[in-house]
């Protein structure tokens, strides 16, 4: 194990994205349709994560002014740091959509080149440009000329097993001025499937001299504190654990800081769960807002007990005051039972 690996997790260690510091080094995942301002104010609410990043914005949507687009880029100052991440295709809208984000108040701009959807990446952009370096470096040389606010770029491992080039993307960030970098190591091809190359996280941080993240198969608090000494990276990014467990983060804090992670109880669960839902039902159009509630109470109620009866019940229900009242008596219910 390297020197900067044996360093990694300890509890005051934390990352400094320019004039941005990420206390504990711990980092929430863009993630589309689920890292939303609720969503995030939830785990702020938690603790632990020391930078949420929002879900990806369309460069040209962005610099287009689309109603819609602004919108979903609203936030509150609980949420900082914050970052907002953008993608795309052309530098020069690139380049405006990231003054929109700084003119918006983001602590960090963060630019997708790991997306793996084939719109996505048949249109050149996400994983797309890891397939044109060239134009991949014009991006961030232009989107770094426009802002002062710290950048940052997340990346995969390639296209596909024949063409991997995290490495050569990685040196190209750090040229042009990127603040740190974020790999998810897993090809554009691989999608969510198989397993995350935790080593080429070690090799990408050997290479840079500029903060690495490490992302992927962290499912678990004590898979965060592994990636950081096993690797060497400087923060750990996390996803999709997040969603079914929201108090990730803070058992990951509490590992770092040599505690036990504390594990929620059900009226934590009922609490947080009731809190989130008020959130969504206040700020969203009432069809909207279900459908969120559906996914997720999904998500939340996974691996308890009695969780798919409240889940097939609640695909019946057509208001949000009786969905609100279904998952009060579930939680009820359930401790009584406990």
């Amino acid at each position: 194990m390297s020197g900067a690996a044996r360093r990694r997790g300890r509890a005051n260690d934390m990352l400094r994205l320019g004039a941005v510091t990420v206390d504990p080094p711990l980092v929430l995942a863009p993630m589309a349709g689920i890292t939303d301002r609720q969503f995030r104010r939830i785990l702020r609410r938690i603790g632990g994560v020391g930078l949420v990043t929002m879900e990806f914005v369309s460069s040209e949507a962005l610099s287009r002014q689309r109603v819609g687009t602004r919108g979903r880029m609203r936030f509150e100052e609980e949420e900082r740091p914050i970052s907002i991440q953008i993608y795309g295709s052309d530098p020069v809208r690139m380049a405006d959509a990231a003054r929109e984000i700084e003119a918006l108040g983001a602590d960090v701009c963060d630019v997708n080149m790991g997306c793996p959807a084939n719109k996505i990446v048949k249109g050149n952009a996400g994983c797309g440009l890891m397939g044109n370096l060239g134009l991949a470096r014009e991006i961030v040389r232009a989107v770094r000329a426009a802002i002062r606010i710290p950048l940052t770029v997340k990346f995969r491992s390639g296209l596909g097993s024949g063409r991997i080039a995290f490495l050569e993307l990685g040196r190209i960030c750090e040229g042009e001025g990127a603040d740190a970098v974020a790999l998810h190591p897993r090809t554009a091809k691989q999608g969510f499937g198989g397993s995350a190359d935790w080593t080429q996280i070690a090799r990408l941080k050997q290479e840079l001299s500029i903060p690495v993240l490490g992302n992927g198969d962290v499912r678990v608090p004590e898979d965060a504190i592994r990636m950081l000494r096993e690797t060497g990276c400087d923060a750990v990014m996390i996803g999709r654990a997040s969603v079914k467990n929201p108090w990730i983060f803070r058992q990951a804090a509490d590992v770092l800081a040599g505690n036990a992670p504390r594990e929620p109880g059900i009226a934590d669960r009922r609490d947080l769960i009731l809190e989130h839902f008020r959130m969504v039902a206040a700020e969203e159009e009432p069809r909207h807002a279900i459908h969120k509630l559906r996914t997720f109470t999904g998500w939340y109620t996974h691996g308890l007990p009695g969780g798919r009866h409240l889940r097939v019940r609640i695909q019946s229900l057509g208001t949000i005051e009786d969905f609100l009242e279904a998952v009060e008596e579930f939680f009820r219910e359930a401790e009584a039972a406990a």
